[in-house]
């Protein structure tokens, strides 16, 4: 966590060092869209059950979820480019296990080591921003980091189809993970050689006893989710959920008596940041979740190529970019209403394509997905870029950065259950069935998500009016 007083680092060359970070960004982003496509795919080729395909998926964002906080505050304390490149290096490495990974397990825990190591590169990329590139120019910056998000976002997916719909080198999925090694080696040297070392001034220190609690209590929920439909719901798994919550009751008392607390208390004492964090979650199950059930119902169930699959996503991104520009201009004084309307636009978008799915049946075609993806993304675009500083508009500025790290961490938590309890209704609905059977259960199961964007777009009513501060 930055301080507000921290002094500015100085570099020959911050825009190079900055190019630097944000292609870790983008690995990273990438990484986290990439997979989805492809699942189906490596699922058969490793003779994997829907659970552990779930969990090559989940595991990813739970890593990185507990991670987030920490890897912030490490680079804080032991230096920003050490930890950076620790990250990277970790990623780069975990991304050769996966794709050389012969089993599911392998696989599984390569992808859980790529979280962690993301948790380590992605807070220090906002660090450089804010430390190294001065005030007048952070908007410049600012805007660098938003094209790379927009750019991964839209091509996550269709890199993931291309690579493995043409067999590049003859290594089918597997290319998707092989991609990063040249990505990460570029990081690396540009980082080793041109990123300067700083540390906070006021570093905090780490709360191990937190961070354990807070993965029990995530890993007890977490799990029975995405084995206990696999193996009938057995007592242990509704024995594990129900632990869960005394743990995270110690988890609580744990950060009111800690001197550096993983999640500072006073956060909690502003209601709008408690309901933002409980919309977080609520949201990002339904956002995260979306495009894996979608993909298995037209890969799967009706057969569809990889790349009519991700083609179909690709008005998402396009719908965000249309409107964020929008909400950024009227969010100091309709920050909440865009909110509100962008969740019922999504929602009415998610309703309309669960009607068409279930009205054309097997002969739904191509247009008939698009359009409704399409209008999903004006209506994300109308909050997802403003949504963060909304909802923390009545925290303090000193707690801004604990905060947004804390919003992040949820974000990633949010996208990591929706995963598991999406994951478990299609299971459910789909009851091992080929063909028409999956299609069915996808258009059944993205009701769970219409009702996630929903719920959403409720509990944004009790969100600030407006946002506070630039919109970065």
């Amino acid at each position: 966590m930055i301080t507000p007083t921290e002094a500015r680092v100085t570099s020959a060359r911050p825009w190079l060092v900055l190019s630097v970070v944000l292609t870790a960004t983008f690995m990273d982003l990438i990484d986290a869209t990439i997979v989805s496509i492809v699942l189906p795919r490596i699922q058969a080729d490793l003779g994997a059950d829907f659970a552990a395909a779930q969990w090559m998926l989940a595991g990813y964002s739970l890593t990185f979820a507990l991670t987030l906080i920490t890897g912030g505050r490490l680079g804080d304390i032991y230096g920003r480019r050490r930890i950076f490149l620790i990250g990277v290096a970790g990623f780069t490495l975990a991304s050769i296990v996966c794709g050389a990974a012969g089993s599911p397990v392998v696989l599984i825990v390569a992808r859980l080591v790529q979280g962690l190591m993301a948790a380590l590169m992605v807070p220090q990329v906002l660090s450089v921003i804010v430390i190294m590139i001065e005030a007048e120019k952070r908007a410049k910056a600012f805007a660098l980091y938003g094209a790379v998000l927009s750019l991964a976002n839209v091509s996550g997916p269709l890199l993931g189809a291309l690579l493995t719909q043409f067999d590049v080198l003859g290594l089918g999925w597997r290319a998707i993970f092989y991609v990063n090694v040249p990505i990460g080696l570029f990081a690396f040297i540009g980082a080793a050689r041109y990123m300067p070392e700083s540390r906070s001034s006021h570093p905090l220190r780490v709360d191990l006893l937190g961070i354990a609690l807070v993965s029990v209590a995530s890993f007890a929920l977490m799990f029975p989710l995405i084995q206990g439909g696999e193996l009938g719901w057995p007592a242990w798994s509704i024995v594990m959920m129900a632990a869960a919550l005394p743990v995270l009751a110690l988890f609580a008392v744990s950060q009111r008596r800690a001197a550096s607390p993983l999640v500072p208390p006073s956060l909690f004492r502003q209601r709008s940041f408690v309901v933002g964090l409980v919309m977080l979650l609520i949201l990002f199950t339904g956002l995260a979740s979306l495009f894996l059930v979608l993909n298995y119902g037209l890969q799967l169930g009706l057969g569809w190529s990889l790349i009519a699959t991700a083609l179909t996503g690709l008005g998402w991104p396009i719908g965000i970019t249309l409107t964020s520009g929008i909400a950024q201009r009227f969010a100091a004084t309709h920050g909440r209403l865009l909110i509100m309307i962008g969740l019922l636009i999504m929602t009415a978008g998610m309703v309309v394509l669960i009607m068409l799915m279930e009205s054309d049946g097997t002969g739904v075609s191509y247009w008939t997905i698009t359009l409704p993806v399409l209008g999903m993304g004006l209506g994300m675009g109308l909050c997802v870029s403003i949504l963060t500083n909304v909802i923390l508009a009545d925290v303090p500025p000193d707690s801004a950065g604990a905060g947004s790290g804390v919003l992040n961490a949820v974000l990633q938590l949010g996208a990591a259950i929706g995963i598991a309890v999406v994951g478990a209704l299609f299971a459910a609905s789909a009851a091992g069935g080929t063909g028409a059977v999956l299609y069915s259960a996808a258009s059944t199961t993205l009701w769970y998500n219409a009702a996630s964007f929903l719920v959403a777009a409720l509990l944004a009513a009790l969100l600030p009016r407006a946002a506070r501060g630039p919109q970065g």
